[in-house]
Parts: C-alpha cells; structure tokens; sequence
C-alpha cells in the first residue's frame, strides 16, 4: 500500500462514491477503482462494499482509512519540513576545500557572507544576529574544513560536506556530472616559483628546457605540481631533480626563497604566499600548465537555499581573487 492509495480510500469514506472521488482527485473512476483493488490485495481483507449503488466502506476499510489519514497528514507534515529546510537561508552549510583554496579564499569567503547579511540586518524588518561560523540572521551559517586530497579524491568528499572546492588539470579526466553538480570557479595556471636572485627571475616567461635541469620542490605524486613537472621533464627530454617532496604551498614558498630549488605555485590561490615570501612568479611557455577550480556538490545539496548563497559568495570572491 502507498501514501497515495491510502488517500483514495480516505475520500471514500468522506465522499462516498468512486466518481466524487475521482472529480476531486482530478483522476478517472477507472483509476480509482484500480488503486482500492491494489489497496485491497495489499490489506488482504475486504475494505469495501456494495450498498446499493454506492461503495461504502467496510469495518475494516474505516479503520484503514483513520490510519491512512494520518498517514497523509504526516506526510504532508513531512513535505511542509522539508520544504522549509530547503528555502531556509540560514541552514548551516559545511565548505571543503583543498589547502590553498581554504588559504586565499576561507576568510574572503566568511568576510563576504558577514558583510551581505549583516546589511539585510540593516534592511527594514531586517535583524542583527551575531552567531558562530560566521552566521547572521537570514544568512548561512558556515562550517569550514580542508582536506589535502589526490584529484581523484574529491568527489568522495561530497558525502561528507555540502560544497567541496575541487582543483583537476584542464587535460585530465571530468567530473562525474552523471551524479554531482559542477559549478566551475576559474582557470589557474601554475607558474614557476624563483627566489628574488635568481638568473631566470630576470626573465618575464620561461621554457621547460631552461627550468628542467634546476633543483626542485615538488608535490608528492598524483597532485598537480607533480603532474605539470612531469610534463616539463617530457617537453625537455630530461629528468628532473627533486630534492623536496612538499605538498603545502607555504612551505614551498619558504624553501624556494631559502634558495637552492625552484618549485610551481598556483597564481591565484598562491600569489599572497609569493609576495610574502620574496618569490617570483614566472610563467611556463609551450605547455599546459592550467588546473580548473570548480565545486562539486550533490544535487539534493545544491536546490538549499543557503547552498545556493554560499555558491554565489564564492563565485564573487574567486572572480575578485583572479581579478586582483
């Protein structure tokens, strides 16, 4: 028996004739009669009878029908719940993102949601709310993490947060969109990352075969840095020397401007990390170099309302990030 058979039954009983319930259900009698057959077969024990003309309900049928309309009001119940929790912008929504995204973009990403609620506060009939994670009456309320995953690995995150900043070389395989929505952020490209004295920071672009004798500081295999490395040592015909496997950008940032190895930073994402260090950025010519930034999120995820506020905060503050 389901929810709807059930309703169909109840109408009997208010009703009481299988045309009065098909003109208020909007369906024909024919359809009705089979749903009170299917319903019967399931109960196992006559529901209705002959009287008459009409079909009125027997003992057992009034008893089913009560239930099942209480069976219909909670269901309904259900439906006005989940409706809420989906248009409600103040529901708490759970951002993952790999380190260097979290870097340049978590406290952009809280700054933005704070300041666009705290003027809706501002508005007539508007309130102030100071809340955690960043939530104000009316808004999100934010529960941010970073997970240092390979590429392969973010799609599995879905299942644990709301919206997953995801990074994947352009050339690479795509999102599984057969079962997450991509909402794509930006192109980065890497650029090589120099110490302030170096020969080659004089240049304003460079080649894979003027970089690939250099020492360097790398990823750990099956992430980005790694992946455009291997390509310069393809282009160039000649293996590179990486003295450090290093996955955290600020490290990377450190060592190159202690000297002695050059390494890849994300433009964007990374670009605060070189200022602060003294490192130049310079760009590779003659390969691909660029990783897309996209979120990934479940479908049930991305009709909430305040999923939806988080996605379009951040979409401002990557463009504001590439712009800069």
């Amino acid at each position: 028996m389901d929810v709807r058979q059930l309703q169909i039954l109840r109408e009997l009983g208010e009703l009481g004739s299988v045309k009065a319930v098909a003109e208020q259900l909007l369906v024909t009698p024919s359809a009705v009669s089979q749903q009170l057959a299917l319903l019967t077969r399931s109960a196992g024990v006559p529901l209705t009878r002959k009287e008459g003309r009409s079909l009125v309900l027997t003992d057992a049928g009034r008893v089913l029908a009560e239930a099942g309309g209480a069976v219909v009001r909670a269901m309904a119940d259900a439906r006005a719940a989940i409706g809420a929790y989906h248009d409600d912008p103040g529901r708490t929504v759970s951002v993952c993102a790999f380190h260097s995204a979290g870097q340049a973009l978590f406290g952009r990403l809280a700054a933005r949601l704070a300041a666009r609620h705290a003027h809706d506060g501002d508005a007539p009939g508007g309130g102030r709310g100071a809340g955690g994670g960043g939530r104000r009456d009316g808004g999100p309320r934010l529960r941010l993490a970073d997970e240092d995953v390979p590429q392969h690995g973010f799609p599995a995150l879905t299942a644990r947060y709301d919206v997953v900043l995801a990074h994947r070389m352009a050339h690479s395989e795509a999102w599984p969109e057969d079962r997450l929505v991509v909402v794509p952020l930006a192109q980065e490209p890497f650029d090589v990352a120099l110490p302030m004295g170096h020969p080659l920071a004089a240049r304003a672009s460079l080649t894979p075969a003027e970089v690939a004798g250099e020492a360097w500081v790398s990823s750990r295999p099956g992430y980005s840095p790694a992946d455009v490395l291997a390509t310069i040592a393809a282009v160039a015909s000649r293996a590179p020397e990486v003295a450090h496997r290093i996955n955290d950008y600020a490290s990377v940032a450190a060592v190159v401007a202690a000297g002695g190895a050059i390494g890849l930073l994300p433009r964007h994402t990374a670009s605060a990390l070189a200022l602060s260090h003294s490192v130049v950025l310079r760009p590779l010519e003659g390969i691909a170099t660029t990783r897309r930034i996209d979120l990934l999120i479940r479908p049930e995820n991305a009709r909430r309302r305040s999923v939806e506020l988080v996605v379009e905060a951040l979409r401002d503050v990557v463009a504001e990030l590439v712009a800069g």
